[in-house]
């Protein structure tokens, strides 16, 4: 049980980080993080498509008020799926400034947030 917590949180705890990684290493466990969230939303979200479809292929017969459990739970899906897909690839600024305070930490400015 303590293993698996450990890879859901990132860690066992309180890490020592030196004054001048520290930006650095936040930007790992940001990334560490997204990548979990990203791979728990995308699991569960084709878990549901694949339990409808396999559903409709056997043939199961499916109660109306179970139908409709399903298409909103699959329509809550959609909406996550559409957050994860922008938190990936609509937060540009965000990263422009993470990397240049990592740069800075280095003492050289490498990147610009106003580019």
């Amino acid at each position: 049980m303590g293993h698996l917590k450990d890879i859901l949180t990132g860690g066992s705890g309180y890490v020592k980080v030196d004054d001048k990684n520290r930006f650095y290493y936040m930007l790992q466990q940001m990334q560490s993080n997204r990548w979990k969230i990203t791979l728990v939303v995308l699991f569960l979200f084709f878990f549901i498509l694949l339990g409808i479809n396999s559903a409709v292929f056997f043939g199961i017969e499916i109660q109306e008020s179970w139908k409709e459990m399903l298409l909103i739970l699959f329509g809550a899906f959609v909406g996550n799926l559409n957050k994860v897909i922008d938190y990936w690839f609509n937060s540009e600024d965000r990263d422009k400034m993470l990397i240049q305070k990592v740069d800075e930490e280095d003492g050289e400015t490498l990147s610009h947030t106003q580019d």
